[in-house]
């Protein structure tokens, strides 16, 4: 049989089983991608159906106006809060952080230890060392300054014991 149409087309010789074992496929082809778009097409109005439940295009342009906004205040209050630290830490720096006191008899005759080394310092190690001598005459107090833990005039042994403590943190 000859078919006019396959021959206008150029497939004049071509057996007409083979055209439609192609035509086939190609329909079994396109049913199987229209189902999986049915189906894709179906978990995308389920999931748009939750996501809209109970709201409305306003209140929805509502909520995400309101979402930027918290977001913009948010990252003000961060940026407040690092300015805040930083103002602090600044303040920190000339704080007493370290501290020691060694308590000792300054006198053989006097008991109870109560002459006593106080050692401040700030992170830089800078600060001052207060030397108490309690003596049965009365007490006498001794201020040295302290500058990068070190000292200009010398220490005592219990004066040099207090500052040493206070640059390990107080562990001594």
């Amino acid at each position: 049989m000859k078919y006019t149409i396959l021959e206008n087309m150029g497939l004049g010789n071509m057996d007409l089983s083979i055209l439609l074992i192609i035509l086939s496929v190609m329909v079994l082809v396109l049913t199987v991608l229209t189902v999986i778009l049915l189906i894709s097409s179906n978990k995308l109005k389920k999931n748009y159906r939750k996501f809209m439940t109970g709201k409305n295009v306003k209140s929805l342009e509502s909520e995400i106006v309101g979402l930027f906004e918290d977001n913009k205040s948010m990252k003000e209050q961060i940026n407040d809060n690092r300015r805040d630290i930083r103002s602090l830490y600044k303040q920190m720096r000339g704080v007493y952080q370290k501290c020691s006191i060694n308590r000792y008899d300054a006198f053989q005759e006097m008991g109870g230890k109560l002459s006593f080394c106080l050692t401040l310092l700030n992170e830089d190690n800078d600060g001052f060392i207060l030397n108490s001598v309690h003596s049965s005459a009365g007490c006498y107090n001794y201020l040295k300054q302290i500058k990068g833990g070190r000292c200009e005039i010398d220490l005592g042994a219990e004066e040099q014991k207090s500052l040493d403590s206070a640059l390990n943190g107080g562990n001594d």
